[in-house]
């Protein structure tokens, strides 16, 4: 199925429930009967392939139901795709009980398969009547989901088009759904992960980057076997990938489990807030560490000071984060979860590399930069184009810690922001511009207009300001400073304003002046006077 076709098909489907539902909420109704078709249509091909081995359709069934190594799950008599929309009487309740006994029936789908209540009710009245449920399967059962149908990645080109054709306006923030696939693809060739090697997403949305670090070691596989990836074996992998990945939102961990399975991937998908509670722990209840880590979370989340202050993981050691932005929380969260010879990427608004730099006085972002840099952690920060992301059309970064870095002392700056194609509504990268990026970060060098080498003692000149826009020109205009971003400074600005109020209040207590506070004089010279406060 081409990208078009599946898109066309996603939008009949989105309308035929128009009206029931709000717009964010469809992919919470269409995903689930996407993976329901594609598990029901994958079990009638698996069973073609036994019953033409054996001879017999029949034998075939008994088999698959008394072994289930033979096949990758059961579907009960009665509780397939066909029968259950052919049965269109009682349908919501049909349908929900069916992908309940196939969740009985599977323990790795139990909390995938059956999230979703489609006999639910709201006000006394049916979220989806049982006729607007019919026209919707009827419209999915327009093409099938076999193994020889669709890309594995069908639920994720899914969700990634059900997003932005009807996620944007929704309220949620820049960057908190979802990274574009080739974006996510860049991320996986800059980790190039290695067989029996553990990545870890904490903010993992729908899986996909983490499926993309998988794809990318089934990449090289195939490049060293000779293979085409679509045409290896298991046995080709020795040894897989180990995914975990963190997600706060329980539909959206349903996705990703569902993402991984539609992948023949195993990966281990918690619930939970991963700041507040995170879920990979070892035994004595310190983080878990991982080879890989990679993530794209929201972007300058606000947390209370609590959350950092209140950490018994000792994650943020560098610094305290601001409330106004939680980038550097997350990186630090990143980092603790590293090994000893751990590689991270993580994409960020383009303010966590530059914000502070060049202010008087102390900054909170810049001194946890200025951490990073002075033990030489920081790898490389390579500039997104603007408008690839949905929700916002800022640009965003893509920031690589290593702990083993192969140049010591140097940090790879690549101002990508003119790489990319024109697209609606969303612009986006080429395979070529993605081999591009990579073949700059690979070999290390600067390339005129895109790419500069610095060093740690140049960074710290500049007040640890890694934006590669400051270093590598593109002979543009400096384009003006986003919205999102201008919101984070304002937020900054005044933080830092109120905790400067309140160590002078600190002081003017001391002096026994409780209540006063320094003003300066109405003539505008900086002689300061005491008055009480207005």
């Amino acid at each position: 199925m081409d990208i078009t076709t599946l898109e066309n098909w996603l939008w009949e489907a989105a309308c035929s429930i128009r009206g029931p539902l709000d717009a964010p909420k469809y992919k919470d109704y269409i995903l689930p009967l996407l993976f329901y078709k594609r598990l029901s249509d994958v079990y009638e091909d698996e069973l073609q392939r036994l019953s033409q081995e054996l001879g017999s359709d029949e034998l075939a069934r008994r088999l698959a139901q008394a072994d289930r190594d033979l096949i990758r799950f059961y579907i009960p008599e009665g509780c397939t795709w066909p029968e259950v929309r052919r049965s269109p009487l009682n349908l919501g309740e049909r349908l929900t009980e069916a992908m309940r006994e196939i969740a009985r029936e599977n323990s790795r789908l139990q909390g995938v398969i059956d999230i979703v209540d489609f006999n639910a009710t709201a006000a006394g009245q049916r979220i989806l009547d049982d006729d607007t449920l019919a026209r919707l399967m009827e419209i999915l059962n327009q093409h099938r989901l076999g193994l020889d149908d669709v890309e594995p990645d069908i639920l994720g080109r899914a969700y990634e088009y059900l997003l932005r054709k009807f996620a944007e306006g929704s309220g949620q923030s820049a960057g908190e759904f979802y990274t574009p696939m080739e974006v996510g693809t860049l991320m996986a060739y800059i980790l190039d992960p290695e067989e029996g090697e553990t990545v870890y997403d904490p903010a993992c949305g729908s899986g996909g980057l983490l499926i993309k670090a998988q794809l990318r070691l089934r990449e090289k596989v195939a490049q060293r076997l000779g293979k085409e990836p679509r045409a290896l074996e298991p046995s080709d992998i020795r040894r897989p990938l180990r995914l975990f990945g963190q997600e706060i939102n329980h539909l959206t961990r349903a996705i990703a489990e569902m993402n991984a399975i539609i992948h023949d991937m195993e990966a281990e998908i918690a619930l939970g807030d991963t700041m507040r509670n995170p879920r990979f722990l070892d035994e004595d209840g310190s983080l878990r560490t991982f080879d890989k880590v990679t993530a794209n979370p929201m972007w300058n989340q606000k947390f209370g000071q609590e959350v950092y202050e209140n950490d018994t993981f000792g994650r943020f050691t560098r610094g305290t984060p601001p409330s106004s932005s939680a980038d550097w929380g997350w990186i630090q969260h990143m980092f603790a979860s590293l090994n000893e010879g751990g590689k991270m990427a993580v994409v960020l608004d383009t303010g966590a590399v530059s914000r502070g730099s060049g202010n008087q006085g102390s900054n909170r972002e810049r001194d946890i930069r200025r951490a990073f840099v002075e033990e030489d952690l920081i790898e490389a920060v390579i500039l997104l184009p603007e408008n690839l992301f949905y929700n916002t059309t800022a640009p965003g970064i893509i920031l690589v810690i290593n702990k083993v870095k192969p140049h010591p002392g140097e940090i790879l700056l690549v101002n990508a922001s003119k790489l990319y194609a024109k697209g609606r509504p969303k612009n986006y990268l080429t395979e070529e511009h993605i081999r591009q990026v990579y073949k700059v970060y690979h070999d290390w060098r600067a390339e005129e207009g895109v790419s500069t080498v610095i060093t740690t003692q140049e960074a710290a000149r500049n007040d640890y300001n890694l934006s590669p826009s400051r270093y590598v020109a593109t002979n543009d205009v400096e384009p003006p400073l986003p919205l999102e971003e201008a919101l984070v400074l304002l937020a900054q600005a005044e933080e830092e304003r109120a905790e400067a109020d309140a160590e002078l209040e600190k002081v003017l207590a001391e002096l026994g002046l409780e209540g006063w506070r320094a003003k300066t004089s109405r003539d505008g010279d900086q002689n300061l006077g005491i008055g009480p406060v207005e």
